[in-house]
């Protein structure tokens, strides 16, 4: 019995790490996704804001972050503040056996729940691309990972009052997505728009991304790590049960990406009477957002379903959104906060213990503490050290005036 309890430990602790560690591969998904989307001359910079970010992240979690988020009391509204992430399960406490048993080690649990935070950051940075600077945003990152985000976390997945509510987000639609999403909202309002990119008479003008494979690599890399972003939500896999739910989760998950792209190309070629290369890399990152608050519940039909429908809202929300001059140079807001919600609302459609009442309150509770505290944030760091750059050097491009340096030195003119 022991034996078993200690090989059943291993493997979920091993499972629990190596999903982790896709996961973490999607901040290089992020990083090349936004690069390219981006003019060359903001390469650098927004490369470097996505490996910043990630070492942020990582150092404010493991500091305060994780003791918010998962040391405070259940039904809690207001989180316990410390340091640190704790001590390890000893091995009397594993092979003693019975429901209260941990079955993964705590610092797996850490890296597991590390790298959401980080992915909740990336996707403030592509929002606000090619006009912030970036000491303001790397300023915001460390309140942000270390105690918005870790607030709402505590709420939902930390046993807080979300969960007592019955909200459900298997692997964080809204928790994750729609609060990184709404943080990239705040910004933007308070930033504004890049210069150029609407005129007086309303038009809005398109700023083409510098380099489409590069953006396409990084939409297969973000699918790829998706599967350790969700499958290792199961959290085990040393069961029967838990190895039936981690292979529909893969099978979900591929098949709600899949549904984006063909639902998300096939509205670009009705509506735009093109085949557009962005709409179709959105609309697989729609699909898996989608899917993301419940990817076991459903058949793979219907995950597919769910995902092109997130396809078809993501292109709807891209547009609509440029109309209403909210400059989001990757369609971050769109992806992760428009198609975050309709995941969170597609969860009781399949999975009968959740609720349209919980799952609305979750989405108003998340949504509104996120956006509202980082608005504070943003408006202070505007008063205190100013949050964009100056017109000449976003006219330059912000490689050089943040970073010294250029993405692509050969492609510039020289005097």
């Amino acid at each position: 019995m022991n034996e078993l309890a200690d090989l059943s430990y291993a493997l979920d602790t091993f499972y629990f790490l190596i999903c982790g560690v896709l996961v973490m591969w999607m901040a290089a998904g992020f990083a090349m996704l936004e690069a390219g989307l981006v003019r060359s001359k903001n390469t650098a910079e927004i490369l470097t804001k996505n490996i910043a970010l990630f070492a942020i992240a990582c150092t404010m979690y493991l500091l305060v972050g994780y003791y918010i988020m998962y040391s405070s009391s259940a039904g809690g509204f207001l989180p316990n503040l410390g340091f640190l992430i704790g001590t390890e399960n000893s091995a009397d406490a594993v092979l003693a056996g019975g429901d209260d048993a941990p079955y993964y080690s705590m610092r797996s649990d850490f890296f597991f729940q590390v790298v959401f935070v980080a992915t909740a950051m990336s996707i403030v940075s592509g929002a606000v691309a090619e006009r912030m600077k970036l000491w303001a945003f790397l300023a915001f990152a460390v309140v942000m990972t270390a105690f918005i985000y870790p607030v709402s976390g505590y709420w939902t997945w930390g046993g807080g009052w979300l969960s007592e509510v019955g909200y459900s987000d298997y692997a964080g639609s809204g928790i994750v997505h729609m609060a990184g999403a709404a943080a990239a909202l705040a910004g933007v309002l308070v930033l504004g728009p890049r210069k150029g990119k609407y005129g007086k008479d309303g038009s809005i003008h398109a700023i083409p991304g510098a380099n489409m494979p590069l953006a396409t690599l990084g939409t297969f890399i973000l699918w790829m790590g998706w599967f350790g972003f969700n499958g290792g939500s199961e959290l085990k896999m040393s069961d029967i049960g838990s190895a039936n739910n981690v292979a529909q989760v893969f099978v979900n998950t591929n098949a709600a990406a899949a549904g984006g792209v063909i639902a998300a190309l096939i509205l670009a070629k009705l509506w735009f009477r093109k085949a557009d290369l962005t709409m179709a890399l959105n609309g697989a990152l729609a699909g898996l957002v989608a899917i993301t608050a419940d990817p076991l519940s459903p058949s793979a039909l219907g995950a597919a379903i769910i995902g092109a429908v997130g396809g078809l809202i993501v292109v709807a929300a891209i547009v609509t959104l440029d109309k209403l001059k909210l400059d989001d140079p990757v369609g971050a807001i769109s992806v992760h906060g428009v198609v975050g919600i309709w995941g969170v609302l597609a969860v009781p459609l399949n999975n009968g213990d959740a609720s349209f009442g919980a799952q609305l309150i979750g989405i108003v509770g998340i949504f509104g503490w996120v956006f509202i505290a980082s608005l504070v944030v943003w408006l202070v760091l505007k008063a205190v050290m100013g949050i964009r750059v100056s017109e000449e050097e976003e006219y330059e491009g912000v490689d050089i005036a943040e970073c010294g340096l250029e993405a692509y030195p050969e492609f510039s003119v020289k005097k």
